[in-house]
This record gives structure tokens, C-alpha cells and sequence, in this order.
């Protein structure tokens, strides 16, 4: 865990940008390979757009939902975002990111707004947390998402991890998601 007291506005933005790059990466790999995300995403109609971003012209990203029922992020779109999630303030965008704070708690207070079909939001914190649950290791994942999985298991989330990184390393490597 990172602590807000030592960390300069320049050095908290560039930590949001990489890490709402990684999560966007993420996500789009989890609905490739984790069956409860793919599961979740096939609730979006085909071409459903979501995004996340931080307030007012922050760290961001867009992904829509293809005909294979999988996520894809794209660059921008012309069209408003069918669900946009928006953290009011770098800062709050730092806490959630570095694991200070839930996703869910950081909604309970009032630091993120979602634009958009609220089922269809909690949906996708359904998405982040199974995410967050794969990739992060137990102690963080558990600071990050407000109930940890039980019925996770250490194979399950070796595989699914490792499934989910590869898969981001490629990303970078190929320069896209």
C-alpha cells in the first residue's frame, strides 16, 4: 500500500494513468479467459461501450463489447459511452488504485460517479472485482474489493492470473489490447 501523505500530484497521476492502463487491460483479458467475467459480459449487448476516467481530463479508457462477447478496448469513440464511470478527483482515482479504498466504498462515498444503466455498473464492479480477485495477491485483493471470493481457490487463481497476465504482457509487446 502506498501511502497519500508522501506522494506529489505529478507522481499520483502518473501512477493512475498506468494503473487505469493495466486495469483496462485487464478487464479485456479477463473476458477472455475467466468464466464468470466472460459470463457477466455476455450481459452487454454487442457494441456496448464503457469507460472509465478520472475528472475533468484525467487518466482513461474505452472499452466496448465485440461480437465474440469479449471486451476490446478502443481509442476513442464519437458517441458517448453507454456507461462512464468517473472519479470526481485524482486523488479519489489514487486511493481506489493503490488500495486504500474499495470500489464499492469509494461509490458509497461519493467519489465516483456512474453515468449510464446502474445495473450495467454493477455489473462491471462485478467484472473488476473478479479481476482484482485473480490478479492481485490475497492480502491486497481483499483491500481492494469489499468480499473476496471463498470459493477461489490458489489453483484457480494461479491459473487465472497467470492467464490474465500473459495475456496483458502480450498486449504491451503487440501495442494493443
Amino acid at each position: 500500500m502506498i501511502s497519500t501523505k508522501s506522494v506529489k500530484p505529478a507522481l499520483e497521476l502518473a501512477y493512475v494513468k498506468l494503473m487505469m492502463d493495466v486495469i483496462g487491460r485487464g478487464l479485456v483479458m479477463a473476458s477472455q479467459v475467466d468464466d464468470e467475467i466472460k459470463h457477466e459480459v455476455s450481459k452487454f449487448p454487442v457494441g456496448f461501450t464503457l469507460s472509465m476516467k478520472v475528472f475533468p481530463n484525467g487518466a482513461a479508457f474505452i472499452a466496448r463489447v465485440n461480437a465474440k462477447q469479449n471486451l476490446e478496448l478502443v481509442k476513442a469513440t464519437t458517441t458517448k459511452p453507454d456507461l462512464t464511470i468517473t472519479f470526481k478527483h485524482l486523488h479519489h482515482a489514487f486511493l481506489v488504485f493503490s488500495f486504500q479504498e474499495s470500489t464499492a466504498q469509494a461509490f458509497a462515498n461519493d467519489r465516483m460517479i456512474a453515468d449510464g444503466d446502474v445495473s450495467h455498473a454493477i455489473r462491471l464492479v462485478r467484472c473488476l472485482n473478479k479481476m482484482e480477485a485473480l490478479i492481485l495477491p490475497k492480502l491486497v485483493a481483499e483491500l481492494a474489493v469489499k468480499e473476496y471470493p471463498q470459493e477461489l481457490t490458489l489453483k484457480e487463481k494461479l491459473a487465472g492470473a497467470a492467464n490474465i497476465y500473459l495475456k496483458v504482457a502480450q498486449s504491451y509487446l503487440k501495442g494493443s489490447a
